[in-house]
């Protein structure tokens, strides 16, 4: 069985879309192919590797409550190749938002639920992801707390000629246990639908979220956000850039 694994962020590097598709392909046996769709200079490559496949997982995040322009200008190309070639495939859908609330892709779901109806294809359900720049980010943190790990193995072997140091063996542990119970409803439910789509059954439409109360969410959230808009210029953007005179 051929299933291809499509990332639609329009990001180039350390997007949540790629760490949803990274944990679902865990979860996939057979032939796997993993894609990336940004530009329409993509669409021919993607559709060919649909040729002999199975099953296709969209993973992608919420824009504006639906899908991003770039995806459905490939949904309308997809749905004439399909329908020339007369594929069929079972399609499935992970997507993820920045609101805590998991049941914010519903409208995501739905469009890709009418669209394989439009094309002929068999709607595979899919995860809803609520959180996912936050858990994203837990991933960036697990790196950290391994390159931190070694680090101190490595002093610990220079200074005392132990390879075990336990301080920091025993603060690993904690961290990455903390961080596997933040992701705990993800891996879940993608766990789940793996086994569907390795047996090309219906999943159903599921949503999940980062395991942390809401309130905690926000408070972080909106820190995180104000650091990010600060360092991209997003507060400032604009007030001292140079104007150009437009005669009004």
């Amino acid at each position: 069985m051929k299933t291809v694994f499509i990332n639609c962020s329009p990001k180039k590097r350390f997007c949540a879309s790629a760490y949803f598709l990274f944990l679902q392909r865990l979860f996939v046996s057979g032939q796997k192919v993993s894609e990336k769709l940004r530009t329409p200079g993509d669409h021919a490559r993607i559709l060919e590797q649909l040729r002999d496949a199975q099953a296709v997982v969209f993973c992608l995040p919420l824009y504006v409550d639906g899908l991003p322009s770039h995806v459905l200008r490939f949904l309308e190309e997809m749905e004439l190749f399909c329908r020339k070639n007369n594929l069929k495939l079972s399609v499935y859908c992970v997507a993820n938002n920045g609101f805590i609330e998991g049941r914010q892709n519903e409208p995501l779901m739905q469009i890709f639920e009418h669209f394989c109806t439009r094309a002929g294809l068999s709607w595979g359900g899919g995860v809803g992801i609520g959180g996912g720049v936050m858990l994203n980010v837990t991933r960036i943190l697990f790196i950290v707390d391994i390159a931190l790990l070694v680090l101190n193995t490595v002093l610990s072997a220079v200074n005392t000629g132990s390879f075990f140091p336990r301080d920091a063996w025993i603060s690993f542990g904690r961290n990455a246990l903390l961080l596997l119970y933040f992701n705990l409803g993800v891996l879940f439910y993608l766990a789940r639908m793996g086994g569907h789509i390795r047996k090309g059954t219906f999943s159903g439409k599921k949503y999940t979220r980062i395991l942390i109360p809401s309130f905690v969410f926000i408070l972080f959230a909106d820190i995180f956000f104000v650091i990010i808009s600060i360092f991209e210029g997003g507060i400032f953007r604009g007030w001292l850039s140079r104007k150009e005179y437009t005669g009004e």
